[in-house]
């Protein structure tokens, strides 16, 4: 099974020190190093904290970290580990923090059918999400980790119904906006050969609606972010409120700067820093055009 493959040709290690490196502040600046060229050089795991979250994996394999956030440490994490992505899961809102995977060019299609067969996931505890708590309630069940990133693999394409990789959601927002740029990566995986993706909840109020018995919080909006490494490394941002979302695209675009600071998430800790802080600062569509 693939867990967030690292394209053939890149290695991935992890990086530890950085001892002289420049960084640019600048939210408007563009990464001008020399390209990665098939090859990201990274040494040693990185920093845990105290508190290391619950894991719960099929198998050792370490291929995701890029696409892995920094670890919660003010929030209940749960981290899962299924076939196409990993989910750090909330026992409180009973939705996830975040959905993280690794979409490559060969995972954008494949002849697995879409299933329907959403279901409640034992490996989190009770009271958790069921499908009686959305039923009925106004919102439909979005996928996180979408199902048409999964027709490569009939397991992936089921767990991807899972419901730790779901969120109650706009009918419109999920079939509309979201679909689009969902449908987006897909085409930017098979220009660039393979994209990082993390998406997830973003609650903004003190109290939140949810829903049914078990008490599965609406989220007031969400956010995506996608990280490339070729032809040179890119990063683009997306937040967008729980509603119709019919403005274009465009208008929700981020850095993922700004993301991090209204969700509180690390992305990509992996990355060298100076790589890192480059495109984490700077957003523009015409780079993935």
């Amino acid at each position: 099974m693939q867990r967030c493959v690292i394209p053939l040709g890149i290695f991935i290690v992890l990086v530890v020190l950085f001892t002289s490196c420049s960084h640019s502040s600048g939210k408007n600046k563009r990464y001008s190093e020399k390209p990665i060229e098939n090859t990201i050089t990274i040494i040693g795991e990185p920093d845990t904290k105290e508190n290391e979250p619950l894991m719960i994996t099929n198998s050792q394999d370490s291929s995701f970290i890029i696409c892995k956030p920094a670890p919660q440490s003010l929030i209940p994490e749960q981290l899962i580990e299924k076939t196409a992505y990993i989910v750090s899961y909330n026992k409180n809102t009973k939705i996830p923090n975040w959905v993280a995977w690794h979409l490559t060019a060969e995972h954008t299609e494949g002849p697995i059918r879409r299933m329907s067969n959403f279901y409640e996931e034992e490996g989190v505890p009770r009271p958790r999400a069921t499908l009686e708590d959305y039923r009925g309630s106004g919102w439909t069940r979005g996928h996180m980790c979408p199902a048409g990133d999964n027709k490569w693999d009939e397991t992936a394409m089921y767990e991807s119904f899972s419901l730790v990789n779901v969120c109650p959601q706009n009918a419109s927002l999920n079939s509309g906006l979201w679909n689009s740029i969902e449908i987006d990566c897909r085409k930017w995986a098979k220009k660039y050969g393979g994209i990082f993706i993390v998406c997830g909840p973003i609650l903004l109020n003190k109290e939140h609606e949810t829903i049914g018995a078990n008490k599965v919080v609406v989220p007031e909006a969400f956010f995506k972010v996608i990280l490339r490494l070729n032809p040179q490394p890119a990063a683009i941002g997306f937040i967008i409120r729980n509603n119709e979302g019919k403005k274009k695209r465009d208008q929700y675009i981020n850095t993922v700067d700004d993301v991090e600071r209204i969700t509180g998430i690390d992305f990509f800790p992996a990355l060298p820093d100076d790589i890192e802080n480059e495109v984490e600062a700077y957003s523009d569509i015409d780079d993935w055009r």
